[in-house]
């Protein structure tokens, strides 16, 4: 007769491990994040409703008197611009300045003759006007240049003595210039003596000059260009017969 098995081990309930359900480990992390933004919360409106410090500000310091003084003679420099602009163009606008004129009304050829077929010697006067046409205002040539051309190439250049024109007035210069052995291309040499063979010369006079306008105590200063082209007939007794200049600045 075989033994009976042993009856199985009874555990009450009251020391049964309780495992949490699903829903129970889902619900336990939100309940903590929720007190955690209400005890955010609360900390932040505790800040908030706070009264906030007064800042410490700093008694303001004293200008210093030097600077009193610097901004006094800039805001007086500053008048004094202004003032001078104002007078200034009132000025220009009443007086309305207008510039010289430099003009030849007059020219004689004396000679022309070529040396070999690259050297050009000559012999030309022509008279010079530069007339004010201002009847307000004094102009001073300080500096007076005047260059002659055939074509493109230059044979002659001259320096003029400085003068002044009164309102109105003008003033003839008897000016000479003289080409010794001045090398020109044979193609403008060719022209030359073609020219001259014609009885049609042409030449050209090219005048810098630096002028002083004055009225009063105000004055100013610009440079001026003049250039005149003059046909004449062959030498030794050439004379104009055409001319066609302009001034300008």
């Amino acid at each position: 007769m075989q033994p009976l098995p042993s009856p199985p081990s009874y555990t009450p309930p009251s020391v049964r491990q309780s495992k949490p359900s699903p829903l129970y480990q889902m619900v336990l992390p939100m309940q903590a994040k929720n007190q955690h933004d209400l005890t955010s919360d609360s900390l932040l409106h505790s800040s908030k409703l706070r009264p906030r410090e007064p800042p410490i500000l700093r008694p303001p310091r004293r200008t210093k008197p030097i600077v009193w003084c610097g901004a006094v003679l800039c805001m007086m420099f500053s008048l004094l611009l202004i003032f001078f602009g104002v007078a200034t163009l009132t000025i220009f606008i009443a007086v309305q300045p207008r510039t010289p004129v430099f003009d030849t009304p007059a020219a004689s050829l004396g000679a022309i003759y070529l040396t070999s077929p690259e050297f050009v010697n000559g012999d030309i006067t022509f008279l010079a006007n530069f007339s004010n046409p201002n009847r307000k205002l004094s102009v001073r040539f300080e500096y007076l240049y005047v260059e002659l051309y055939f074509s493109e190439s230059l044979i002659a250049s001259q320096v003029l003595q400085p003068f002044g024109l009164s309102p109105g007035q003008a003033r003839f210069v008897s000016i000479r210039m003289l080409s010794n052995m001045v090398h020109v291309p044979p193609t403008l040499a060719m022209e030359l003596r073609n020219q001259e063979q014609r009885n049609r010369v042409v030449y050209n006079i090219k005048g810098t000059f630096r002028v002083r306008v004055n009225l009063g105590l105000v004055h100013y200063s610009y440079w001026m260009h003049g250039k005149c082209q003059l046909e004449m007939t062959s030498p030794p007794n050439g004379i104009l017969v055409s001319r066609s200049c302009r001034t300008k600045k």
